[in-house]
């Protein structure tokens, strides 16, 4: 039986990657002829990447997940090792998406570029990181813990509130960063004008 905290994850994962695809759409779309909502749109998608994922979820895995299974399950610290240093850059990541898009908005198309290629590795880093998680660590935490690691887990887990999921409490500064992003982004991506 999935527990109810490794469900959470996948969720979350699920999100985030849907997320991430969103983005990449509207970097490969551009700005057309709507620069405004084109910086709008992706940067409330970098603000919840920065919020949620980065501030909230990583953390939860880093103090509560890896440990135990890093200690019940030896074979897993190499990956454990490589996703924890995936975590200390990955909010520096973002944040620094953030300033490049800022700069491509202020200075203009002489720093598209940059801003594009950085999505992009951000993006394939990203995917691959959770691709890690989910078929080496979350496998192995289903193998050795304990009941009172999941317990621990799934109380700790059930506290999230991603705003993507629809499935826990809402709130309502993320249902607005929800509607702002699905209300701007044009069709496909969300249900603005294409």
């Amino acid at each position: 039986m999935l527990k109810q905290s490794l469900h959470i994850i996948q969720e979350e994962h699920a999100s985030l990657a849907a997320m991430l695809r969103s983005l990449s759409m509207m970097v490969e779309r551009g700005p057309d002829k709507e620069p405004e909502r084109y910086f709008d749109v992706v940067r409330a998608m970098l603000f919840y990447i920065d919020e949620f994922p980065e501030r909230l979820h990583h953390t939860k895995e880093s103090a509560l997940l890896f440990p135990p299974v890093a200690r019940l399950a030896p074979e897993t610290q190499a990956s454990i090792a490589q996703l924890e240093k995936d975590h200390s850059k990955s909010e520096a990541g973002v944040r620094e998406l953030q300033h490049m898009l800022l700069a491509w908005e202020l200075v203009g198309d002489s720093r598209r570029k940059k801003f594009e290629e950085a999505v992009k590795r951000y993006i394939d880093a990203y995917l691959v990181h959770m691709r890690l998680e989910e078929d080496e660590i979350l496998p192995a935490a289903q193998r050795v813990l304990t009941d009172a690691d999941w317990k621990a887990l799934d109380a700790a887990f059930a506290t999230n509130c991603d705003p993507l999921t629809g499935k826990y409490p809402r709130d309502p500064a993320y249902d607005r960063l929800f509607t702002r992003i699905v209300m701007q982004a044009p069709s496909p991506i969300g249900l603005g004008d294409a």
